[in-house]
C-alpha cells in the first residue's frame, strides 16, 4: 500500500497582481469621468457650488492615493513572499548535511519524531533502519578522508535511489545514519537495503550493515533507534548479518520485529 502523496498548493498565476491593479485603475478612471461629466453639466446649467466642487476634488485625490496605497501593498506582499522563499530555502541548507545530502541530526530526528506520531495516530506502520557504512575508518586510514566522504556520499546517494522522495535519510554520527519508512513492512524495508547493498557492491565494492525495528504501539523513536543499533552491534561482533532465533531473542524480547542485513546476506527471523 502507497503512501498518499502529501497535498501541495497550486502554482500562484503571476499574472493576477497585474489583472487586480489594472482592474482597480479602471474602475478609478471611470470614476473620474463620471466627475468630469457631472462638471459639465453643472457648468452648462451655470450651477456651481464651491463645496460640491472641493469635495468632488478632494475624493478625486483620495481615490489617486487610493491607487497608489494598493499599488505599494502589493509590492510588500511580493516582497514579504519572496522573503519567505529566501527563508526556506536557508532553513532547508541549514536542516541538510553538507556532505551528504542528508537532513542533519537535530532536524532529522524532530521530522523523524513526526512521522512516528504520524503512524501512530493512521494506524500505519512505521520502520526504521539504524545503518552503519562498513569500513570507513579503513577507507579514511589508507585512501585518506576524501576517499571516505566520497563513500558517505556514494552510500546515501544508493540508499535514496532506492527509497521513495519522501523518506526522510538522517545523518545520525560520522558513518552511521538514520531511515524512516511510513507504511513499510519489514519486509519491503530489509528487500530495499538489500538492494542498496548489491549496487554498493557493484558501483565500489562497498556496503552497510543495517538493524531495522518495526513501531509498536508503546515505541518512541529511541526505541527504535536502540533496537536498530543493537541489532547491528550483534551483527558486528560476528561479523555477519547471520543470527539465530537465540540471537534475536537476546537483541529484543520481540524477535519478529528485528531483521538484519550486511554485505553477503540478509535475514528475518519470525517465531
Amino acid at each position: 500500500m502507497s503512501r498518499t502523496p502529501t497535498e501541495t498548493r497550486p502554482p500562484r498565476d503571476e499574472t493576477a497582481r497585474p489583472k487586480l491593479m489594472t482592474r482597480h485603475l479602471k474602475r478609478d478612471e471611470r470614476a473620474d469621468a463620471r466627475d468630469e461629466r457631472a462638471e459639465a453639466r453643472e457648468t452648462a446649467a451655470h450651477i456651481f457650488d464651491p463645496e460640491v466642487v472641493s469635495d468632488r476634488a478632494a475624493a478625486k485625490r483620495d481615490r489617486k492615493g487610493g491607487a497608489s496605497d494598493r499599488l505599494h501593498a502589493a509590492d510588500d506582499r511580493e516582497a514579504a513572499s519572496t522573503d519567505r522563499s529566501v527563508s526556506a530555502r536557508e532553513r532547508e541548507s541549514f536542516a541538510t548535511d553538507e556532505l551528504t545530502g542528508a537532513h542533519r541530526r537535530d532536524t532529522g530526528l524532530v521530522e523523524l519524531d513526526r512521522e512516528i506520531s504520524r503512524a501512530k495516530r493512521t494506524k500505519q506502520t512505521f520502520v526504521l533502519a539504524f545503518i552503519d557504512v562498513d569500513g570507513l575508518k579503513a577507507t579514511n586510514d589508507s585512501l585518506g578522508h576524501i576517499a571516505g566522504d566520497q563513500l558517505l556520499r556514494q552510500v546515501v546517494d544508493t540508499i535514496r535511489g532506492h527509497v521513495r522522495s519522501y523518506d526522510l535519510i538522517v545523518r545520525y554520527g560520522g558513518d552511521e545514519f538514520l531511515c524512516g519508512f511510513l507504511d513499510v513492512d519489514m519486509a519491503e524495508a530489509v528487500e530495499r537495503f538489500a538492494l542498496v547493498n548489491a549496487d554498493l557492491a557493484a558501483i565500489r565494492q562497498a556496503s552497510v550493515t543495517a538493524g531495522i525495528a518495526q513501531l509498536d504501539a508503546h515505541d518512541g523513536l529511541e526505541d527504535l533507534i536502540q533496537r536498530g543499533r543493537s541489532v547491528v552491534s550483534r551483527a558486528r561482533k560476528r561479523g555477519t548479518a547471520r543470527a539465530s532465533n537465540e540471537d534475536w531473542s537476546r537483541v529484543d524480547p520481540r524477535p519478529w520485529r528485528i531483521a538484519s542485513i550486511s554485505t553477503n546476506e540478509w535475514t528475518t527471523s519470525v517465531i
